[in-house]
């Protein structure tokens, strides 16, 4: 019994579709911000060029120092929710897992992962990142 292999054929001329898109969707933006700019109004007040601050009037200096605490726990924050993010395909994957007979190998694999991310948070812990106190 032969077997039928359809290769598909990638040549340049393929790409057009691509391309046309491309080129139209550059044309329509273009096409926007020069009628946009030709067509709209130009008042330019005292009040329209000042910088915009939702509507909360600016107080002193904008670079002022501010706490790494802040930033600390923000990042934190985002290494552990990604942790948390790892262990969905585990968990809707578990019952295949058990069926093909490496549901233990798995499990211990996830163990390891848990326990990689617990001796980071031990770290982070003993070396003060998530006190507050100053």
């Amino acid at each position: 019994m032969k077997t039928l292999i359809l290769a598909a054929e990638t040549t340049p001329i393929s790409y057009l579709p691509v391309l046309l898109q491309l080129i139209i969707g550059a044309g329509i933006v273009i096409v926007i911000m020069i009628a946009s700019a030709m067509l709209g109004p130009k008042r330019n007040t005292s009040d329209k060029l000042i910088n915009f601050e939702s509507g909360i009037p600016s107080i002193g200096n904008a670079r002022q120092p501010m706490g790494i605490k802040y930033f600390l726990t923000a990042i934190l924050f985002v290494l552990f929710d990604v942790e948390i993010i790892f262990f969905y395909p585990y968990a809707v994957n578990f019952k295949n897992f058990l069926a093909a007979g490496n549901g233990v190998t798995v499990f211990l694999e996830v163990i390891l992962f848990v326990a990689f991310f617990l001796c980071g948070f031990i770290y982070i812990v003993k070396k003060g990142a998530l006190d507050w106190e100053e």
